[in-house]
C-alpha cells in the first residue's frame, strides 16, 4: 500500500505530529526533567509554538511515562529530515530551554548529554 507522506508531519506510534508539536513535546520533556516546570520555561515553550499546539501536547505529555516520552522523541527526530540531517537546530532549542530559568541544573545537563548521544 502506497502512502503519501506530508513532510511537515512526523509519525509517532499511532499519532502523527507536526514539527511544531514535536518541538513542544521535546521542550516540555526538558522543562520537566527536574520535576518542576518554571514560568520562564513555559514562556520559552510558548514563544516557540502556538497556544493550541502547547495545550494539546501538554495533555499528551502529562499522560506519558519517561519511556514513552523518549520513544516519541527518538522516533520523531529520526522521522524529521531537518533534525535527522542537522540536529544542531534541535540541540540549540534544547539548550535554550534548559537555560530558560537561568541555569542548567545537573539533571538537565545529564539529559541534554544523553539526548545528544541518542539522537546524533
Amino acid at each position: 500500500m502506497d502512502r503519501i507522506w506530508n513532510l511537515n508531519n512526523i509519525i509517532m506510534g499511532n499519532k502523527t505530529f507536526t514539527k511544531q508539536q514535536l518541538v513542544a513535546y521535546i521542550l516540555l520533556y526538558i522543562a520537566n526533567i527536574d520535576l518542576k516546570e518554571s514560568n520562564s520555561e513555559r514562556n520559552y515553550i510558548m514563544s516557540r509554538v502556538d497556544r493550541n499546539v502547547f495545550d494539546d501536547i501538554y495533555k499528551e505529555f502529562n499522560n506519558d511515562n519517561d519511556y514513552q516520552s523518549i520513544t516519541k522523541i527518538v522516533d520523531g527526530v529520526n522521522s524529521e529530515d531537518s533534525y535527522k540531517n542537522n540536529p544542531d537546530e534541535l540541540f540549540a532549542d534544547i539548550k535554550l530551554m534548559a537555560f530558560a530559568d537561568g541555569k542548567m541544573d545537573q539533571m538537565e545537563h545529564a539529559i541534554y548529554n544523553s539526548l545528544k548521544k541518542i539522537l546524533s
